[in-house]
């Protein structure tokens, strides 16, 4: 490809994600979190619990009646460790649990009815009763921490993202999988949003045709942040946790990334003028070739002052036919569309009604021995476009390759 200088990036950037800023934002969350002390009394964006509102009409069937004995780590500010279900799932015998903090591991103990605990996932890795573990832990351990129960012979779910900031760590993640032929599952959410779910059926049935355009937003504000674990959240760039986004088009055709150019706004909030990642922008805004031959237009922001507009969304069009709220186009007969069924005691919970089924799917996927819907190929290729992305934003939308992941 000929080498662009930088104005010229920024001319062609422009010039392609100009519809695509126009679009139109669809919100999905309304809550925000102002300040710490309101963050304490209010719902996180995105994590609202949709209950039984997002229940499919369908019957779960359970595809086994054996019981998977899992283990559960990390109970921080999102909880997620007891957020997506496990405990309540009838294919899930809770075996231990874990976190650094006593009284967090002691709650976690308590949410989760398990009577055993330990101080650390690198001590529960030894327990050969545990066969899955759930990461629930910092975004900066995930890779090394499922590395670890990899090689522990276990099974392991992370939340996301499946690396953080490091394209050497994608690699070594990939190669543990396919050493170990074990289960590994990223519980993106947006995977079980409606809106995903319908467009990745109509992608399977062939109804979009190519894909010529997707586009996908994670706007996600907090004016004076989230509180995290060694304060890995303040100053983060914002295409190191895309995966929210990037799913409307990798999970949408299990397709792949090739090149980026990403621009970066600088912020004016105080944690990003001075951050242990050296990163300015609270915003990055990146233009991705597929693999497809189209184009997407990722959008990653956590700078929006003055209100608390949340959105965890995307669109898509083909050659075929459109999905924004809804599909239209030349196929008339359109696959079912409706989301999996929930086994009994299971809620949709948090993120548009996906952690219910996240969790049951990955059990599904060890019950019957085949590969979770979020293996580590799709979740590489979900997270390594947002590292290089912002290796482009930092040098003012330089294009540059991305790393694909396959079998």
């Amino acid at each position: 490809m000929k080498e662009l200088n930088n104005q010229s990036n920024r001319r062609n950037f422009i010039k392609l994600t100009g519809i695509g800023i126009g679009a139109g934002i669809l919100g999905m969350n309304q809550i925000a979190c102002t300040n710490r002390e309101k963050a304490a009394k209010t719902t996180i964006q995105g994590f609202e619990d949709t209950g039984s509102a997002a229940e499919s009409s369908k019957i779960w069937t359970p595809v086994s009646s054996r019981k998977v004995r899992v283990g559960l780590v990390g109970y921080g500010v999102c909880k997620f460790a007891a957020a997506f279900g496990f405990q309540d799932h009838p294919n899930v015998d809770i075996v231990a649990v874990s976190d650094l903090i006593p009284e967090r591991c002691a709650k976690l103990a308590e949410v989760t009815k398990c009577n055993k605990t330990y101080p650390s996932l690198e001590e529960m890795v030894k327990d050969d009763n545990i066969e899955a573990i759930f990461v629930a832990t910092d975004a900066p351990s995930h890779a090394r921490h499922c590395i670890e129960v990899l090689n522990h012979g276990k099974h392991v779910a992370t939340a996301v993202p499946a690396v953080f900031g490091s394209l050497e760590d994608a690699e070594k993640l990939f190669e543990t999988v396919k050493r170990t032929g074990l289960k590994y599952m990223m519980f993106e959410t947006s995977m079980f949003r409606e809106n995903l779910y319908a467009m990745r059926q109509i992608y399977n049935a062939g109804a979009f045709g190519t894909v010529v355009y997707a586009e996908g937003e994670y706007w996600h504000y907090s004016e004076n942040g989230i509180d995290s674990f060694k304060k890995w959240r303040e100053g983060l760039p914002p295409q190191w946790y895309p995966t929210h986004s990037d799913a409307y088009y990798i999970g949408v055709t299990n397709g792949t990334f090739t090149e980026v150019s990403c621009l970066g706004i600088p912020s004016a909030m105080e944690r990003y003028h001075k951050n242990q990642y050296n990163n300015p922008f609270a915003t990055e805004i990146a233009l991705y070739r597929t693999s497809e031959g189209g184009t997407a237009r990722m959008g990653r922001s956590a700078d929006t002052p003055g209100h608390g507009y949340g959105s965890e969304t995307g669109r898509v069009r083909g050659t075929k036919g459109s999905y924004y709220d809804k599909y239209d186009g030349i196929v008339e007969n359109l696959p079912d569309l409706e989301r999996p069924p929930l086994p009994p005691g299971v809620t949709s919970g948090g993120h548009g009604g996906s952690h219910g089924r996240l969790t049951d799917e990955f059990v599904s996927a060890i019950l019957q021995d085949r590969k979770p819907l979020v293996d580590v190929a799709m979740a590489l290729n979900m997270t390594v476009g947002g590292v290089v992305a912002h290796q482009s934003a930092m040098k003012d939308g330089e294009w540059l390759k991305v790393p694909q992941f396959k079998f």
